[in-house]
């Protein structure tokens, strides 16, 4: 139902908006749900030691993690809808507190599988990119485009930014005190759930901001909706068209080539060329800066060039960099390697902006965030499914060339898919009846 809550007087609001704190809480958590899933690829070596588990089981349990990460995101704004922000952030940090925590007494990899695949993979999964859309779109009228860009850069970012310190603990303390830092971490976040953050301006007696002296309109009850199942019609819709098929493959492939082979191999490969755990956790992190200034330029070129087209470029040249990879890596950081990182870093997620761009040309604005939904889940089974086969490749033949060359392979038909990507078609507003579903 939908209600008015009394306005607040000039004199009595706070100089700095609620607004801005809100969404200082919110990226804390979306920098720190990032480093919770980045934490796995690090803590590879510790656990082969310590309990002779195969690097294909170890890569099956990140497999797990992004692929059950990835699905849960699509039904997150669901959970964020009907019931209060604030319970299911602070259920999800429980559950990845949870996951991390108890992997200090586990003594079987299926319990590495139902840690870190189930609990960390449902908790980070619930803060994807979906709790920054919901906060953007509840608490500001203005600057909203900005601060869902710095949601996206910070969410990217802190999936590697972490890894220097984990590695670090792990390498001088034990991987124990690394897996015990994380739940400390994801407990520590929920105290500011309670305050500074908030539901909705409504709650707290304000506009969102840049709203001005408007009436305050306290959300709507999303109980009155079939949420959940009108977002399988969506998927179920969206699957006729041959766009869905081709962004959701170079998601896929997307997924495969970043989170899944540079995020979870990239430290094991480069020691396996005699690098210091240590040193490539730190290009890695390097990665995640320069990911910042890729996706706002990304960005600022999707408003300007034909997305389709970005997406060619972006693919393309990532599939010419990793054919690089296996050569570049070596026992000490070479200026070529130096030009990979950083082109690797601004390449990471400049994949975002046209491919949201394309999901609202193809499937209209009522429909695009959906839609996204979907694909970005796409790209997360993708990621696991690449974690997986680089592990494979590497057990089997000792080295991670074949996982470079497989991935640079499906970057190159990434690319090529999109010249079969169909004009888009003025897409029809959905009925009252469709509505109201």
């Amino acid at each position: 139902m939908t209600g008015t809550v009394p306005q607040t007087s000039a004199k009595s609001r706070p100089r700095l908006h609620r607004a801005w704190l809100v969404a200082a809480v919110t990226l804390l958590a979306l920098v720190a749900a990032a480093a919770f899933r980045s934490t796995t690829g690090a803590l590879f070596e510790p656990l082969e030691e310590e309990f002779a588990w195969s690097r294909t089981q170890l890569s099956g349990a990140v497999t797990a993690n992004l692929i059950v990460y990835g699905l849960v995101a699509p039904f997150a704004a669901v959970l964020l809808e009907r019931f209060p922000p604030r319970a299911v952030v602070a259920v999800a940090l429980a559950l990845v507190a949870a996951g991390s925590g108890l992997t200090v007494v586990m003594t079987e990899v299926w319990q590495l599988w139902v840690l870190w695949g189930g609990f960390v993979g449902v908790g980070t999964g619930v803060m994807a990119l979906v709790f920054g859309a919901m906060v953007a779109n509840r608490w500001f009228t203005r600057h909203r485009g900005l601060v869902m860009g710095i949601f996206s850069a910070a969410n990217a970012c802190g999936q590697l930014a972490f890894l220097p310190a984990i590695v670090h603990l792990a390498g001088h303390h034990g991987w124990r005190t690394a897996s015990l830092l994380v739940a400390v971490f994801a407990v520590a976040i929920v105290p500011l759930l309670f305050w500074p953050f908030a539901n909705g301006p409504a709650e707290v007696g304000l506009t969102s901001y840049g709203a001005g002296d408007a009436t305050l309109v306290a959300p709507s009850d999303p109980r009155r909706r079939g949420a959940v199942v009108e977002t399988l019609v969506v998927l179920r819709e969206a699957m006729r068209a041959r766009a869905f098929w081709i962004l959701a493959l170079t998601f896929w492939v997307c997924g495969w080539s970043t989170n899944g082979l540079i995020q979870t191999h990239f430290i094991p490969a480069a020691h396996d060329h005699g690098m210091p755990a240590t040193t490539a956790a730190e290009l890695l992190a390097l990665i995640g800066i320069f990911d910042v200034i890729g996706t706002v330029a990304s960005g600022w070129l999707t408003d300007r060039v034909r997305p389709w087209i970005l997406l060619v470029a972006y693919y393309g040249l990532r599939g010419l960099s990793l054919l690089t990879v296996h050569t570049l890596l070596g026992p000490s950081v070479e200026p070529s390697l130096w030009i990979f990182i950083v082109f690797y870093g601004l390449d990471w997620v400049a994949t975002v902006p046209p491919t949201v761009a394309l999901c609202r040309e193809h499937f209209g604005p009522q429909r695009a965030t959906a839609v996204f939904g979907w694909v970005f889940a796409a790209h997360m089974v993708g990621a696991g499914v690449g974690a997986l086969a680089a592990g494979l490749a590497r057990e089997s033949s000792g080295s991670y060339l074949a996982a470079w060359i497989t991935a640079a392979a499906l970057c190159f038909v990434a690319a090529a898919s999109l010249f079969l990507l169909p004009a888009a078609q003025p897409v029809e507003q959905p009925s009252p009846r469709e509505k109201s579903t």
